[in-house]
């Protein structure tokens, strides 16, 4: 790992806050996906809490004054959870989304929590201007008789695809994706405890990688939420990662391989479902080789962004900085990130 990362993030301000009277925000905008319209717009969309942590997708224009984003301009709900799977008995969700724009398919691709009957479940939804969405229902897993365990029992977050597509390990060409398994099957079944897969030795959350044969999806496009092939890419290394770690936005090809934002994690964590008192999550990125994204070639072993504002020290989870998407506005990619479960801000991300 070099000693000085080619990459850094610098604050620009905060461009979405929750809207005084507006019932579906009361409980913070934060997490957004983002994509550019038919229209040539760029828009955020955000994760809308309402009363209760209900979460829904909304759908916000960027405002860019100067080359910058600024503010956004609000256009509605775009993904609720009315689907049985979308909601528990006492909980539901649709929530943190990531959006990839895949060329190849002509098509958003949108990966969110589907916090239902057994939990959040990582499901996927695409769309071809942002407004519409259609499901294709939630992600399953491939059976790997190697790793001895079905990723299929686990719970699943931090999810999002390339934008373009690599050769799998198998040698075809294919969409590759990346996750985040969450290994304590004891949060649903009580007494289960912590399961890991063959090989595995560190049951901390990590990232990991798999794959959809292109060929596959062409037949029916339903096969984007059917993952196979996986591969361990990265886990917690650094102290700013403690607890776990977890990607962010979609990768960005860059000269040196694949740039991934993710988060780090320290603190205390009662609950993996519950909403956190006693944590701190830290923005940091890696460079995964452009062949083999599960490869590691260099990563931040400080965060590239911490809380440090008022607005990210404090708020519904208080010490948070989470980067879920990029965008280029003139030749410059701004990171826009959850602030504290609260708010939204943007970070320009330079190069060194």
């Amino acid at each position: 790992m070099s000693e000085t990362f080619p990459y850094r993030l610098t604050r620009v301000g905060v461009v979405m806050t929750p809207e005084p009277g507006n019932d579906l925000e009361v409980e913070g905008v934060l997490n957004p996906g983002s994509g550019r319209g038919p229209d040539g717009e760029l828009y955020l969309l955000p994760r809308l809490v309402a009363q209760g942590n209900v979460s829904r997708v909304g759908l916000a224009r960027i405002v860019v004054e100067d080359g910058v984003p600024v503010a956004v301009e609000r256009e509605g709900v775009v993904l609720e959870p009315d689907r049985g799977w979308e909601r528990g008995a006492a909980h539901s969700g649709v929530e943190d989304p990531r959006i990839t724009r895949i060329d190849a398919l002509g098509l958003h691709v949108m990966t969110y929590v589907a916090y239902g009957p057994l939990g959040p479940r990582t499901a996927v939804a695409v769309s071809d201007d942002l407004r519409e969405w259609r499901r294709l229902g939630p992600v399953t897993f491939d059976y790997d008789d190697t790793l001895d365990m079905d990723l299929g029992l686990f719970h699943n977050k931090d999810t999002v695809f390339f934008p373009t597509t690599i050769v799998a390990p198998d040698g075809r060409e294919s969409f590759a994706v990346l996750h985040r398994p969450m290994w304590n099957i004891g949060e649903t079944a009580p007494g289960e405890g912590i399961r890991v897969p063959a090989g595995v030795t560190d049951a901390r959350h990590s990232i990991w990688i798999s794959y959809v044969p292109v060929e596959e999806v062409e037949r029916n496009l339903a096969n984007l939420t059917r993952w196979g092939q996986h591969r361990f890419v990265a886990g917690p290394e650094f102290p700013f990662e403690e607890l776990k770690i977890g990607g962010g936005p979609a990768p960005i090809r860059v000269p040196e391989g694949w740039l991934l934002l993710h988060h780090g994690v320290t603190g205390t964590i009662d609950s993996a479902f519950a909403q956190q008192q006693n944590v701190n999550y830290a923005a940091g990125a890696m460079i995964l080789d452009a062949d083999d994204p599960s490869v590691v070639l260099d990563r931040t072993p400080v965060p590239l962004l911490e809380p440090a504002t008022e607005d990210e020290r404090g708020g519904i989870v208080p010490n948070v900085v989470f980067p879920t998407a990029v965008e280029e506005i003139d030749g410059t990619h701004f990171v826009f990130y959850g602030m504290a479960d609260s708010k939204i801000g943007v970070a320009r991300l330079e190069h060194v």
